[in-house]
């Protein structure tokens, strides 16, 4: 992270193609982060960062789903736009969040 850069929200989720992971918020930008998980002694140990993007390159934030419900989030890259769809515990509270992080970074 970078020194003025704050972690608003982590939750530990799935995103639809990329698997189980840890998807973080801060002030600048947002992150998914692979995760490997054992039962046998319920450790969880942090992988590689398969998404990141700057709050800059987000174009829509919404809530998707009437049974399993997901925060789908669009991003700018440089070959195109792409979808991430995260089965988060509270899609309205991430939705909400995500968009006033938005708000806040433009803001600055």
């Amino acid at each position: 992270m970078e020194p003025n850069e704050k972690k608003i929200t982590q939750e530990d989720c799935s995103e639809d193609t990329l698997g189980p992971g840890i998807l973080t918020l801060t002030n600048m930008r947002i992150a998914f982060d692979k995760t490997e998980g054992r039962i046998m002694d319920f450790s969880k140990k942090f992988g590689d960062t398969v998404m990141e993007a700057r709050l800059e390159d987000i174009i829509e934030v919404a809530k998707e789903g009437r049974f399993m419900k997901k925060v789908r989030i669009k991003i700018k890259t440089d070959e195109g736009e792409k979808t991430y769809k995260f089965g988060v515990f509270n899609t309205g509270k991430w939705e909400k969040t995500v968009k006033e992080a938005i708000s806040n970074y433009k803001d600055q």
